[in-house]
């Protein structure tokens, strides 16, 4: 690749260790780029990705040893000293940080950091500049720029300060920007966005785009080649469509089986890679995935593959790549092909072809396995082909047996309210406004069933679930937990034992599990803390029991949180939750800070878990992929109130409410051959705020989600529009299936068309 404008060759990186001379985060990293290309680099935690990227524009702590070559345009960068770097860096090569707010100096206006940027490397006087800065951060869709170009970053939301960053990197026309995770951190509606403005910079330089990541669904729909990294060093590489349709090298098949898909029903057992990716103190001789590895073998354990070529730009660090190993059967689809669009339910299917091994996480429950769809009934009830028709049985005297009982509830919130007061000054405080966090959310979850709260930031899912976690009396509206109003129980005498009987039926699970976890106690004793307090059985035969539960051992016990992974943490979590046997279990992101091919292991354990002990889950994320795997029933938020809410199924497949359909569409699908036919919807700007200042009268009128609306955008008629800026929608009845109900006005107008096709880079 001649015309390659940046050249990595052989880049190892390593830093001082206390345990060793030197500890290895990059290992034999090679890459090329050329301009107008994207090259993704994926990988998990620890992987190397993010190393490799500020070694290639030269940002590394200095106590970083470096070796191999990085190549700019035909000249060596590594040994260039930082003036010489700082000439390059920003002009020729510019990045694009995970964290804006980190990355953008607070005492600076964003027009004046965009200027300082340009004059760094142009003989270009002040206001030159800033008129300059103002185009570019139009450009990147900053609305009313020239006077948003006098805000500091603090006044920008998220996604704004990522477009200020784009445009800083492009001031200067670069060859290369680097993009280290520049959506991680930001809702999909916005990430969505932002693969926008990165796909207008790039046409507007010309310049090689290096995506850092590990979104395999961005990677699919924005990235030309990607290049998979663990433990340090590439495993493969290869052009996206077909990285993604034949994997030559098992660490990639099982991140993309792993993965829950938009377009895959719910119930499908997804595939999990045992274990965690090793720590760069771990690294032994051998292959460092081998010990999650199902193909493994002896060679595999005592030598470590090289990236071997396959021709045609790709390449893959496999013993056994040459053999043709059939990956595809790790890939969910009954038809082994992942490149085609997956229609209605998919299960994943174990391969059963010797001497490939079954994959598994740990100990399994014992439960009886549930009939999976598309299965046969059992033999009694089937008639074999070419027999005669089963007649009908003679009438009996014998009633038939009564129907079964529908599910009780154990949670029921009707119009609950939280809302917060907003104050100003230091000393006499006065309020000026309320946070109106959560404002009218009514919803109910029957046992063994799972209800997903879904929206983006600021819509209120945490602070929902925090109401019922508190177990006190609302504001407004009724909470209903176990049969048990939080009203009634917080009223008279004994409160407090009343309390402790609705609490033990009730469990969460949060998001980081290493905070939620005392880092001074002992497994067995943070299991046992919730059996003392409540006076239950806390002996070392329960505490065995609930960790083989969850697929641990019993001497995990004497470990302490810090000595276990993150999806094993996530697991002792978990296993707390369930030690006085709950009946509802609230999950607050219990996957997401979870690396990729950890995250399939725990969604099958909670699945597992809910089929044999039929507890409730109130399930909030804002991974709308792994909400359509979990979820019986969803409810879709914005600013505080449920906009759509019904069964997973039809609201996945046929959104009523105009805001779901922004959601929807803007959630990538890890396969480049669906993802690059699918549309997206665009809402503009960022996720409003739900604060109302006092006076202000109209943010209280109409339809709050008209500002950001394609629909009351596409409306014609003035009568129509002046109805979403006057009445507040409510829900009513939406869709074919009964309990479907969204709140629009305009639920019998069809929508109108996306806005943008998605296509490769």
């Amino acid at each position: 690749m001649s015309d390659a404008v940046l050249e990595v060759t052989d880049l190892r990186v390593s830093f001082p260790a206390e345990k060793k001379a030197r500890l290895e985060a990059v290992r034999g990293l090679s890459y090329q780029v050329r301009r107008g290309e994207t090259l993704a680099i994926v990988g998990e935690s620890g992987s190397g990705k993010s190393v490799s990227a500020l070694a290639a524009i030269g940002l590394l702590p200095s106590n970083a040893h470096v070796t191999g070559s990085i190549r700019f345009n035909g000249r060596e960068l590594l040994g260039l000293d930082d003036k010489a770097m700082s000439k390059i860096r920003g002009a020729g090569i510019s990045m694009v940080f995970q964290d804006p707010l980190s990355a953008l100096t607070p005492v600076y206006r964003v027009g004046e950091a965009i200027a300082s940027a340009i004059r760094v490397h142009r003989d270009m006087p002040q206001q030159a500049a800033i008129r300059r800065a103002v185009e570019l951060l139009e450009l990147v869709g900053i609305p009313d720029p020239a006077r948003r170009a006098q805000a500091f970053p603090h006044e920008f939301s998220g996604g704004m300060r990522q477009r200020v960053m784009i445009a800083m990197a492009i001031a200067n026309d670069p060859d290369v920007i680097i993009a280290d995770e520049p959506t991680t951190a930001l809702d999909v509606t916005v990430q969505a966005q932002i693969l926008e403005v990165l796909a207008t910079a790039k046409a507007a330089t010309g310049a090689a785009i290096v995506l850092i990541t590990h979104d395999l669904g961005v990677v699919a729909g924005f990235a030309d080649r990607a290049t998979v990294m663990y433990a340090g060093r590439p495993v493969e590489t290869a052009a996206v469509e077909e990285l993604f349709a034949a994997p030559r090298m098992p660490y990639t098949a099982g991140l993309l089986a792993s993965l829950p898909r938009l377009d895959a029903g719910r119930g499908a057992r997804l595939r999990s890679i045992p274990g965690a990716p090793p720590s760069p103190t771990e690294l032994g001789s051998g292959c460092p995935f081998a010990p999650r590895c199902e193909f493994v073998v002896q060679r595999c354990r005592e030598t470590e593959p090289e990236l071997v070529e396959l021709g045609s730009g790709r390449a893959a660090a496999c013993h056994r790549t040459l053999e043709g190993l059939d990956l595809l059967s790790l890939l969910p689809g009954s038809d082994e092909a992942h490149g085609a669009e997956i229609e209605g339910s998919t299960e994943i299917v174990d391969p059963k072809q010797e001497p490939e091994p079954e994959l598994k996480t740990g100990p399994e429950l014992k439960t009886e396995p549930a009939l999976k769809p598309g299965s046969e009934p059992a033999p009694e009830s089937k008639a074999e082909p070419g027999s005669e028709p089963a007649t009908m049985p003679e009438p009996t005297s014998e009633p038939a047996p009564p129907p079964k009982p529908a599910p009780e509830p154990v949670l029921v919130v009707r119009d609950l309210v939280k809302h917060h007061p907003l104050t100003k000054g230091s000393i006499f405080r006065r309020r000026i406004g309320t946070v109106r966090a959560v404002d009218g959310i009514s919803l109910d979850i029957v046992e063994g069933s799972t209800l997903a709260l879904v929206g983006e930031s600021g819509c209120g899912k945490t602070t929902t679930v925090m109401e019922v976690l508190r177990l006190r009396t609302p504001q407004a509206g009724s909470i209903r937990v176990l049969g048990s109003d939080l009203a009634e129980l917080n009223r008279g005498g004994g409160v407090r034992r009343r309390a402790a009987q609705v609490r033990g039926g009730i469990a969460a699970v949060f998001q980081d599990p290493l905070a939620s976890l005392d880092p001074r106690l002992p497994v067995g004793d943070v299991l046992a803390e919730p059996l003392r307090t409540h006076h239950r059985d806390h002996g070392p035969h329960r505490i065995r029991q609930l960790l083989e539960m969850v697929g641990l051992e019993a001497g995990h016990a004497n470990r302490f949180p810090r000595e276990f992974s993150g999806g094993q943490r996530q697991r002792i979590a978990i296993a707390r939750a369930l030690a006085l046997e709950p009946r509802l279990m609230v999950l607050d992101e219990p996957v997401s800070a979870l690396d990729v091919s950890v995250r399939a292991g725990i969604l099958n354990l909670l699945a597992e878990l809910q089929a044999e002990l039929g507890m409730a889950y109130l399930f909030v994320s804002h991974d709308l992929a792994v909400v359509r795997h979990v979820a019986d029933r969803v409810a879709v938020l914005n600013l505080g109130r449920v906009v759509e809410y019904g069964d997973a199924d039809p609201v996945f497949e046929d959104p009523q409410h105009p805001y779901t359909r922004a959601l929807l569409s803007a959630v990538p699908v890890p396969d480049p051959v669906v993802e690059r036919r699918r549309a997206r919807i665009v809402l503009p700007g960022d996720p409003p705020s739900p604060v109302v200042l006092d006076g202000d009268a109209d943010a209280l009128r109409g339809c709050r989600f008209r500002g950001r609306c394609p629909l009351y955008a596409a409306l014609e008629a003035d009568a129509d529009r002046r109805r979403c800026e006057v009445d507040d929608p409510a829900l009513e009845p939406a869709g074919s299936r009964a309990g479907r109900t969204a709140a629009c006005h305009h639920l019998d107008i069809q929508a109108p068309a996306p806005v943008a096709e998605r296509a490769p880079a």
